[in-house]
Parts: C-alpha cells; structure tokens; sequence
C-alpha cells in the first residue's frame, strides 16, 4: 500500500520574487523596531509634549508592526501547526492595536492640533522667572533687614546696647517668639544667659559650654537648628501644652584686643564665641527658611564685628584712662622732683657757701701757719690740719659736681689746652705723694698723641688726678704706668661697654689713657660697685684710706659727658688693677697761629715769691674771711686795705690800688655792681686796678658775670697761702686769671 503525501503541493516558487520579499520584510522589521526608540528619545528629551501615553502605544503598535514582518520571514516556506499558531495569534494582536490605535488617533487628533507647544514653553519660562525675582526679591529684603540691623548696632559702641538692639531688630524683622544670648563666663567654662528679647526667663541662668549641642553649633560658622527641649533653647517658661517652634542657634565670635597678634590676625586658640539662639512662634506651623537662616548668619557676623569694635573702644578708652592716670602721676612725681631738686640744690648752695667760708679762714690760717717756725711735733699737726681740710674741700666739690651731673646743669667748658702740658702737671702733683711712698711712676705718651686739643681741660685733669691718685692711693709698693694713646674708633668697641659706640670724625680723635698698678687689686665681682656713689670694695687695702667713694662716680659723669667709656680691669685681689678710659677731645685748626692754649698754671715756674708794696685793696662783709685774706697778702708783702660794704669800697677806690678783690656775696649793692662803678671811673684800662672776684659758688653763670661786668679775674674760696700767690704772678703778668668753676 502506497503512503499518502497529505500536505498540498505548494506554488511553484519564483525564486527572485522570494528573494526580494525576504530582504523587504527584514528591512522592514528593522525600520518598526528603530521607529519606538527614536520616540523614546523624543519624550525623553521633550518637555512640553502633553499626552506621553499615545506615544507609548504608538510605539507598541510599531513593534509589534515589526514583529509581524519579522515572522513572515519565516512564511516563506511550510511550517508546523505551532508556527501557524503564532503567526495568526501576531496578525490578530497587531490587527486589534492597530485598529484601537487608529480609532484613538480620530478622537485626540484634535487635541494634538489645539496645543500651542511655543506658549507651554513659555509659560514654564513665565514661572520659572517669577520664581527667580522672588527669591531676588527675598534677597534684597534679607540684605534691607541686614543693613537696617547693621546701621542699629554700628550706631553705637557700647557692648550692651548693640547686643540688646540686635536681639530686638531680629525679633521684629523675623517674627521671632524668643530671642536670647548666651555669653561666655570668666571661666570659660559655662554659658551664662545675658540677654533676652521677652525676659520671659530670669538673666543669669547658667549651662556647661561642652554640652554636645553647644559644640555643635560652635563647630561651624552656619545658624544650626536645634532641638526646642535642649537646655539653650530653653528661653521662655513652660505653661500649659503646645507644640515648640522651630529653633536655630549661631555663634557669635567675641574678638579683643589680646585676640590679635602679628599682622592683626586673629588667634584662634583663644577665641571665644557667645551663642545666639532663635525660637519661632509656638503652634504654627512655620519653618525657617534658607534666607532666613542667611540673615541670621550675616548679623551673627555683623555683631561680631560691632562687639570688637566696642571692646577695642573700651580698651582703648581704659588705655586713655590709664594713660591719663599715670600722666597726672607722672606729673605729680616730677613736680616732687622738681621740688627735691631745688630743695638739694638750695641746700647745696647754703651748705657749699657756709662750708666754704669757714673752710676758707681753715686752710688760709693753717697755711700760713705752716710757713713759720714750728716744732716737728706742731708742723705735723698742721699738715694734718691742712690735709683734712683739703680733702674736706674735695669732699664740698664732688658733692656738689654730682649734685650738677645729676640734674644736668653741669656742662662742659670746651677750649684748646697744652694736651702734653695737662699730663705734666698732673705727674708734678703726683709725684710727691708717690715718692713719699717709694713708688716709680712711669709714663708713656704715643707719638701720635696730639700736643693740643680742644675739650675740657679741667674735667680731664679731674678724670686724671682721680684715676692715678687712686692707684697711687691703693698702691703700697712697686710701680704705677701710665700710657696715652690716639685709639681708632673700629678699635674700641668692647664688649664690657656696649653702650658706648664711638665713632670717627675728621675734626675729633679718641684718647686712650691706661693706668695700671701692683696694688691689691680688686675682686672682679666688686668692679661694677666702683662706679656707684658712695660704694667702696670692702678689702683690706683701702679700709683705712679714706675717701667718700666719690670720685670714680664723678669720673664716669664726665666721661660719658667727653662721648667716651671708663672701666676697671683686675685679674682679683693680689693681682694688681689697671684703669682705663676712652674720651673723645676736638682737633683745632692748626690753620690759625693765634690760638694759644690755655694751661692751668702756666707761670709755675716764674712765680713771684714776695709782692712788696703791692696795694692791694679788699672788699668782704665776712669779717674772718676779710681777715684771714687779709693775713695771706700781707704775708706776701702787699699793703693791704680792707672795707665791709659797697659804699665804703667805693670810696676807697684810687689809682694807687693795683688789685682790687671783691667778695661777690654781698648784701644790696653787691660785687657785680661795684665792678661795673669801678669801670665807669676809670676810662683807661691801664689806669684802672685789676678788679678780681673771690666766690665759694661753682655756678658756671658766675664767671660768665665776672666777664660780662668787665672783672679781670673770679677765684674760688677756700684759698691757701701757695694758691693766693700764683694768682697774684698770673694777674700781675697777664692781668687776668680766671680759676676754672
């Protein structure tokens, strides 16, 4: 039995046909697929096209559209019962969408044309710009509100009105149920509340600034929102139930004067903050909003800067106060000053002219004394009477050179000297007192120690007979040196003395004199006390050699007034002691011929012992001084006259009088007054007596007198037989002397 082919011969394919339809329906499906993902885009990226959901089932009908053409592809050849299946499932289902498709097209076609796409879009614009001037407009009110808020606490500089203000403006401009401020306490350690916007809550209650919800806000320069039950924001009492408002807390950062250092930055290890805390109204329903919290913020920092700004003022003011204080103290203090000072110096004045009269009559006497026949016994008694006296007379004149130093009246007499001659005569003086002591003085002069200079010859040869006395003095046996060179200014600067910084002229030269000793020496941590008043070092060489411990102190004033530096250099006791001083002396002009150098005694080898016949005519009130100066130039040989007043010295006066001494302390009428009586006679000079002064004051403004009234001579009291006749040789042959004040 033969089988049987069920299935019916298919059509004669024509193969070309075919093939066109395979690539059709490919390229078909592909073009369905692609068509839904470019709507895909096109809703994505559109944002104004109202009705999506057409698009979505537009979309669907195209791929299933596309799955349809995809299958025929497989209908081009027999298939089984299932392909069939499929095949007839996908035309209905693309048949149902289609036709549904279709019919929803006819009713929303008339919508799609009434939309005006252009003025959706601008719409959204409309809105979105509406949007963007309120949030302007938000911003300038929040900047109106901040400068309103600054121009009341820039208004003033007191700390507690700007911080009361400010609590108020905020208050007002924000609606606020609560304000308060938590200032720091002087401890640091707690938050004390110092102010509130209500006073709902007494001031002063206090809460530990390390509470977790502090460091918080204090971490951050930004208002932070806080919880209502938290123990900062509790600023209004609890009554009855009701729902908190929202609260948001800044810090406020506290900046003082001690906050700011190098480059006025702030230092941040010591700032302080305060805290700044808000509270809306209670059962509403308002939140803060961002330029809220913003305005917060800015007069946060806007207070910060109105609170330095006062706390300087204050410290500024409390300077001022201070400054005022310590001013009218200072004041005060210099006007006692003052007063001490003149009470010194009228004390010194007194002390110095009533010393120096009796000193006078001491020393004139006991002088004249030695010079007649004494027994050795009695002519050992009055050299001890003079030499106490002396040295009391150096002890008046220290006292009273210091005294002048110290109140800088004392000033320097510069003018050219015999530098070479000063150390001669200093030697000369010297060298007795060593001799006696069998001590060898030796000197030393560089070649290039200029014979004359200008400077202060009397300072200098004081600085001197200080310096080598005192090693002579301290030295019992073996040598004293002493050298004197011009030292260059890069060479002496020294370390001991860093505050002497010389400097080099063309018109000046620094002169180096070392003195040095095979004394005792001196403890090296005694050298600094050498140069205070009244101190001497305490060693057994010198607790018996008298002195006041003037003398160095005195040398060191004048020193620094020469622009130079004194000091002591010792290697300890036993070990000798060397001296040394640096003062800076004026070049003259070598240029002028006719300057000739003024030494203190230069006619030391030509005086005249005996002045015969010399009239010689003496004006004193003082009738011991009158007498004793009498002695003294009768004992030279003069033919004396003495008077006690003014009146009766000017009717004494004649041309047979050659020297004339007139004591310038005198009452009414005085020396000054009879000097220039006595000038008026005499139209000729060389008719005239030689007009001297004789004076116990150091001021400086006596000699410039003594010039000024036309004297011929000013001489200091105490005067001794051997002084009175070297002023007498240097009047007669120079018809002028003047002893140094």
């Amino acid at each position: 039995m033969e089988s049987c082919n069920c299935i019916e011969p298919q059509w004669p394919p024509d193969d070309l046909l075919m093939k066109y339809q395979y690539i059709s329906d490919f390229f078909i499906a592909l073009a369905y697929f692609s068509i839904p993902l470019e709507l895909i885009y096109f809703v994505k990226k559109s944002a104004v096209f109202p009705y999506r959901w057409v698009l979505v089932q537009f979309g669907a009908f195209i791929v299933l559209c596309g799955a349809t053409h995809l299958i025929n592809l497989w209908t081009f050849r027999i298939h089984t019962k299932t392909v069939e299946v499929v095949m007839t499932t996908a035309k209905v289902l693309t048949a149902v969408v289609s036709c549904a498709t279709a019919l929803m097209l006819v009713h929303i076609i008339p919508d799609l044309l009434s939309v005006k796409t252009r003025e959706l879009f601008l719409k959204n614009k409309a809105a979105e710009l509406d949007r963007e001037m309120g949030l302007i407009r938000t911003q300038e009110e929040t900047g109106r509100h901040v400068r309103m808020l600054t121009h009341e606490i820039r208004s003033t500089l007191d700390r507690h009105t700007i911080l009361k203000t400010t609590l108020v403006e905020l208050g007002r401009t924000l609606a606020l149920e609560e304000c308060a401020l938590w200032m720091p306490t002087r401890t640091g350690l707690e938050l004390q509340l110092a102010y509130t916007l209500r006073q709902q809550n007494p001031v002063g209650f206090t809460v530990p600034i390390q509470l977790p919800v502090i460091n918080q806000v204090f971490s951050t320069n930004r208002a932070v929102k806080i919880s209502p039950n938290c123990p900062v924001a509790r600023i209004r009492p609890v009554s009855g139930k009701y729902m908190p408002g929202e609260v948001v807390a800044v810090r406020v950062p506290l900046l003082h004067l001690s906050n700011f250092q190098i480059n006025d930055w702030p230092e941040l290890s010591t700032k302080r903050y305060a805290l700044m805390v808000l509270m809306l109204p209670s059962d509403s329903a308002r939140q803060w909003h961002v330029h809220e919290l913003e305005l917060v913020e800015v007069v946060a920092d806007q207070v910060a800067v109105a609170l330095s700004h006062a706390a300087i003022l204050e410290e500024s003011m409390r300077a001022q106060q201070q400054l005022l204080e310590q001013n009218v103290a200072l004041d005060l203090a210099r006007r006692e000053a003052e007063t001490a000072i003149r009470a010194r110096n009228d004390f010194l004045a007194v002390m110095n002219h009533e010393m120096r009269t009796p000193m006078h009559a001491i020393i004139a006497l006991s002088s004249l004394l030695q010079e007649t026949e004494l027994i050795p016994e009695q002519r050992l008694m009055v050299e001890a009477i003079l030499k106490s006296s002396n040295l009391l007379a150096t002890l008046i004149n220290d006292v009273l050179d210091l005294s002048r130093l110290e109140d800088g009246s004392l000033m320097l007499d510069n003018g050219v000297f015999n530098l070479h001659s000063m150390f001669r005569e200093v030697l000369n003086l010297i060298k007795p007192i060593a001799s006696v002591k069998k001590l060898l003085i030796s000197t030393t002069m560089a070649p290039d120690v200029p014979e004359l200079a200008v400077g202060d010859e009397k300072r200098l040869m004081q600085i001197l007979l200080n310096v080598i006395g005192n090693a002579v003095k301290f030295t019992k046996e073996g040598s004293v040196s002493v050298t004197a060179l011009v030292a260059k200014a890069e060479c002496l600067r020294d370390a001991r003395t860093p505050e002497f910084i010389p400097v080099a002229t063309d018109d000046h030269f620094y002169l180096r004199v070392q003195v040095k000793d095979s004394g005792p020496g001196i403890n090296p941590q005694d050298i600094p006390k050498l140069f205070t008043k009244f101190a001497q070092p305490q060693t057994p060489a010198n607790r018996n050699s008298g002195g006041s411990g003037l003398g160095l102190a005195i040398c060191k004033r004048f020193v620094s007034l020469m622009e130079g530096s004194i000091w002591i250099e010792s290697e300890g006791l036993g070990k000798g002691c060397t001296a040394i001083f640096v003062v800076k002396l004026g070049s003259p002009d070598r240029s002028n011929g006719a300057v000739v150098p003024f030494a203190s005694n230069p006619l030391a080898n030509h005086i005249q012992s005996s002045f015969s016949g010399l009239k010689v005519l003496i004006m004193d009130e003082n009738g011991v001084s009158r007498t004793v100066t009498k002695g003294l130039l009768m004992h030279l040989g003069c033919d004396v006259t003495t008077v006690a007043s003014s009146e009766e010295c000017l009717l004494a006066v004649s041309r047979e009088y050659r020297v004339i001494f007139l004591d310038l302390s005198m009452p009414g009428f005085d020396g000054f007054d009879v000097a220039a009586q006595i000038r008026k006679r005499f139209s000729k000079r060389h008719e005239r007596p030689l007009i001297v002064a004789l004076t116990v004051s150091t001021d400086r403004l006596i000699r410039e007198n003594c010039v000024r009234v036309g004297m011929d001579g000013c001489i200091l009291k105490p005067i001794s037989v051997d002084k009175m006749r070297s002023v007498l040789s240097e009047l007669l042959e120079r018809r002028t002397v003047f002893e140094p004040l």
